[in-house]
């Protein structure tokens, strides 16, 4: 008996030292990455070079009109993912207990979309944006594109964070004789909220990262964008052509490659902490909400 409790103890322990050790591999990996991008970008920062438009095919002057259309692509991405996300997650969600339908095949879809490399997706938005809805190249082409490319994981992550919610907490607003639609805003979804910001950023990580789908679709322009329909270059689409195409650019490159990851750690942490507070108020004021 001792024995057998023994080596259910070393299981245990040599279970927890494998968890550990991937973990520590990965936050190594991690690490190693943001220290080699700050260790040759950290340098070439300043504010002029935050500011200023690249001068020279971006060997000196900044990156600041690059900065602006990344953010402008960035909001159209949000504007035009998160409600039509959110809304297909609670459709899916409601729908969990119907058996397998259209639903089923809405999941398997948007497993397979998913998986899609973003080059195709690049390929689809120039066919389909730029030239059937003659949008041509354009921050509002490329932040459309970037918005099919992360619904499938705002979708999925939504849905699942929906689902995780204790169906107790149905049972009680049912049985304080709340509606359906009542119940899912004023106590699923506010419960759900960190699942959603978990998916929130990985969506604005994916949008902010990709290169191939918005230099087909968003373009190369470096000029100040003055609307949606101006082209426009990316954060990722510079860092690649200041590394691929650009004879003596790589210092430039790795000092967009800082302000990238400064600018994605800043919006995941906005992020998580807005939905977080949401989630928190939202718990806190279910039951005032429910007497009202």
């Amino acid at each position: 008996m001792f024995d057998s409790v023994n080596a259910s103890a070393i299981k245990e322990r040599v279970a927890c030292f494998v968890v550990w050790l991937g973990a520590a591999a990965i936050l190594c990996v991690l690490m190693w990455i943001v220290f080699d991008i700050l260790m040759k970008g950290a340098s070439q920062l300043s504010i002029n070079f935050l500011l200023n438009a690249p001068e020279d095919a971006g060997r000196s002057g900044g990156i600041g009109t690059i900065i602006v259309s990344t953010l402008m692509i960035l909001a159209v991405t949000i504007t035009a993912a998160v409600p039509l996300a959110l809304a297909s997650a609670i459709a899916l969600s409601e729908d969990a207990k119907s058996g397998p339908g259209l639903s089923g095949f809405v999941r398997r879809s948007l497993d397979v979309l998913a998986a899609v490399p973003s080059i195709v997706f690049g390929l689809f938005g120039n066919a389909f944006f730029c030239i059937t809805l003659g949008m041509g190249y354009s921050i509002l082409s490329g932040g459309l594109t970037l918005a099919c490319m992360a619904l499938p994981i705002l979708i999925r992550t939504t849905e699942q964070a929906i689902r995780a919610v204790p169906s107790e907490y149905r049972h009680a607003a049912a049985a304080l004789g709340l509606s359906r639609s009542t119940a899912l805003f004023r106590v699923i979804l506010p419960s759900a909220m960190p699942g959603i910001g978990a998916g929130l950023v990985l969506g604005i990580g994916r949008a902010l990262a990709e290169t191939a789908a918005l230099i087909f679709t968003a373009g190369y322009v470096t000029r100040m964008p003055e609307s949606l329909s101006d082209s426009g270059r990316s954060l990722s689409v510079h860092i690649y052509d200041m590394a691929m195409n650009v004879p003596g650019g790589n210092s430039r490159a790795y000092a967009t490659a800082t302000v990238l990851v400064g600018l994605l750690l800043f919006i995941n942490a906005a992020a998580l902490a807005t939905t977080r507070y949401a989630g928190n108020r939202g718990s806190s004021h279910v039951m005032s909400g429910a007497i009202r």
